[in-house]
């Protein structure tokens, strides 16, 4: 029998009614290489294991419904889960309904979680490198129904900057949108280490969030633990999961 499906504490000060967590690898069925919760579908596991892993996770959670699993194609394209039309293809979403589950899927990009402080409205961004060029973050920010100052950040798990090697002309990408990225890259021979976190952090407070928290986890440093594509190629995926809760 596999253990129970485990998931990261989500350490940030949110209003009573809002609720996330952060899944790690364990506690699944799926064989090797996705061993062994692997939530992602879309990456070659069998979709019996995936079901599964996703089933036994809503059950350890007590989630009310099913999580809103979106088709990210590392985009800037927000999605409002409010809105029946919306569909599922995009790397960010928002909802103010009740026990709509806004998630996103990641294996080193960067998961940020946002809720207000009257408890009314969340969302959740997959923020990679290409997230961020596009300032999906700022963009997210915008769109809740509460000033930025009224709102709470929560930076997951992600690639770590000693372990994201990038090229030098994506170090130039970021220090054409703002030339303050540059403390975020640090030479690694002909390449550079890149700080996703750093950045969100920048994006997130020139958006005028002040209120952000942060994991501090590098998924390539933790094989036991946490999925990371730039370590391993072939691989599973954790979901970032922030809901309101449904008194109903």
């Amino acid at each position: 029998m596999s253990e129970a499906p485990c998931s990261l504490r989500v350490d940030w000060p949110a209003p009573v009614g809002v609720h996330a967590a952060f899944s790690t690898r364990r506690g699944g069925v799926s064989e090797a290489p996705w061993a062994s919760l692997n939530l992602g579908a879309h990456v070659g596991d069998d979709p019996v294991a995936v079901a599964a892993n996703r089933a036994a996770l809503a059950a350890s959670l007590a989630l009310t419904s099913e999580p809103c699993w979106l088709e990210q194609i590392h985009s800037d394209i927000l999605l409002d889960l409010d809105d029946p039309s919306c569909g599922r293809r995009g790397d960010a979403a928002i909802t103010t309904t009740p026990g709509r589950i806004a998630t996103v899927m990641v294996a080193d990009c960067l998961p940020v979680l946002l809720c207000d402080v009257h408890g009314r409205q969340v969302a959740a961004v997959h923020a990679g490198w290409r997230g961020l060029a596009f300032e999906l973050i700022g963009k997210t920010v915008a769109t809740f129904a509460a000033r930025p100052t009224d709102l709470i950040a929560w930076l997951g798990p992600a690639i770590g900057p000693t372990a994201y090697e990038v090229s030098a002309d994506l170090r130039e990408r970021f220090l054409e949108l703002d030339a303050r990225h540059a403390d975020a890259f640090r030479r690694h021979g002909a390449k550079w280490h890149m700080n996703l976190v750093r950045i969100a952090r920048q994006q997130l407070a020139d958006a005028g969030v002040k209120n952000i928290s942060a994991s501090g986890v590098c998924v390539h440093s933790d094989a036991q633990n946490y999925f990371s594509y730039r370590r391993d190629g072939e691989t599973g995926r954790m979901a970032a999961m922030v809901w309101l809760e449904d008194s109903a």
